[in-house]
């Protein structure tokens, strides 16, 4: 997959606007948190809030929301929510019972800067927290009733046992065994791959989009969001930890079953740019024209990190 020239020159303007938003938004939550809560958990909770991000998936949220004909400015309180969610995951995630890493982003993870029984209890209260935001986004849209449930039912549903949490259940029993192509496939749709399919489908949602366009644009987040793990692979057994900001190697260390260790690192790639141009093909099938979901397709398979 290549992109044009104009519209890689288009990516940093994209995330940066959705990162400035959101991190609006999370700064603004997290002052919130600290006093209500408050306490240790609330300290926890700003302190997980406040890890910097690249924030793919709030300009997923943005860049759907805009391909579906979206303008309103409330849409950055879907978008947070979202990234809410995925701070969740990346807190259990390094978990000594989980991946038991020691950085995420940069610096220590939540278990590390405090202990592990906080940083438990702040994924899962990072979980209402992320519909709170949700809700408010969506009143500042002056969204109807019925389409926050659906948005909620949408970004829960990625958070669980049928997404994330599943993935991961499903990635730590593999843990150690070969596995078929077709399960590494299902571990990486659910463990990654949800949240970004839900970022993109809650974009479609808030827009109002029609059936049509919000299959469209969900189709693009499915497919991206397996791309995007696979890339995820790739970065972990090919880049530094300094380049990722967490510890490299992680995935042989553990002995996973990656794309890498299915396929080898070209295999992967391939694979990876084969899924993103499923995405864009999702988009141009309906007459969805949006360099921004392009550009950020091309962004997930050759960033690096």
């Amino acid at each position: 997959m290549s992109l044009p020239a104009h519209r890689l020159t288009d990516l940093p303007t994209i995330l940066q606007e959705a990162r400035h938003a959101v991190d609006l938004r999370l700064t603004r939550r997290a002052e919130l948190l600290r006093q209500s809560p408050g306490g240790r958990d609330g300290e926890a909770l700003a302190y997980a809030l406040g890890t910097a991000g690249k924030r793919v998936r709030p300009a997923l949220v943005f860049a759907s929301y805009r391909a579906a004909g979206g303008e309103a400015e409330g849409i950055a309180g879907i978008a947070a929510a979202v990234e809410i969610v995925h701070t969740y995951s990346l807190v259990h995630d390094d978990l000594p019972c989980m991946d038991d890493d020691a950085q995420r982003r940069g610096r220590p993870t939540t278990h590390m800067q405090f202990d592990t029984s906080t940083a438990t209890r702040t994924g899962f209260l990072l979980v209402p927290v992320a519909v709170e935001e949700l809700a408010d986004g969506a009143q500042a849209m002056a969204l109807p009733d019925a389409t926050l449930g659906r948005m909620a039912e949408t970004l829960l549903e990625a958070s669980g046992i049928r997404g994330m949490v599943g993935g991961q259940w499903l990635d730590l029993e593999g843990e150690g065994r070969r596995l078929e192509l077709a399960d590494l496939v299902e571990i990486h749709r659910r463990k990654t791959g949800a949240l970004i399919e839900a970022a993109c489908a809650l974009g479609a949602t808030a827009a109002g989009a029609d059936r049509r366009t919000e299959a469209a644009l969900t189709e693009f987040g499915r497919e991206i969001g397996l791309a995007f793990q696979i890339a995820d692979d790739l970065l972990d057994a090919t880049a530094t930890s300094a380049e990722l900001g967490k510890t490299a190697g992680r995935d042989a260390t553990l002995e996973k079953a990656t794309y890498v260790s299915l396929l080898g690192v070209a295999g992967a790639r391939s694979e990876a740019l084969r899924h993103a141009d499923l995405a864009c093909a999702a988009l141009r099938g309906s007459g969805i024209e949006s360099g921004a979901l392009e550009s950020l397709a091309g962004y997930i398979v050759q960033r690096r990190s």
